[in-house]
């Protein structure tokens, strides 16, 4: 479910988080069925700490490595999203039941 949420925000600004502690925000240009996230226009939030990625403008990362994808507020229909989960949870309990 959490594939098809990040597809839907192609072309939007998002944050990434990494299992190192290192945070790129950038615009999200693709995503696959692994998390395997593209990034582009990038920046590092805290620069400082990694200046050798200062230069660096695309991102391509792989989904085990990251921690938390920060979604942009107002970019995400909570409503659609509890709908989804709610017919997920039934799926699952009538599976269980066979």
């Amino acid at each position: 479910m959490l594939f098809f949420l990040l597809q839907t925000l192609v072309d939007h600004e998002v944050t990434i988080e990494l299992k190192n502690d290192l945070s790129i925000r950038g615009t999200l240009k693709a995503v696959d069925q692994t998390l395997n996230i593209k990034l582009d226009d990038i920046m590092v939030l805290e620069e400082a700490k990694y200046p050798h990625l200062a230069a660096v403008r695309n991102v391509s990362i792989r989904g085990s490595v990251v921690r938390y994808v920060h979604l942009p507020a107002g970019t995400v229909d909570t409503a659609l999203l509890e709908d989804a989960t709610r017919r997920e949870a039934s799926n699952a309990a009538a599976a269980k039941g066979r």
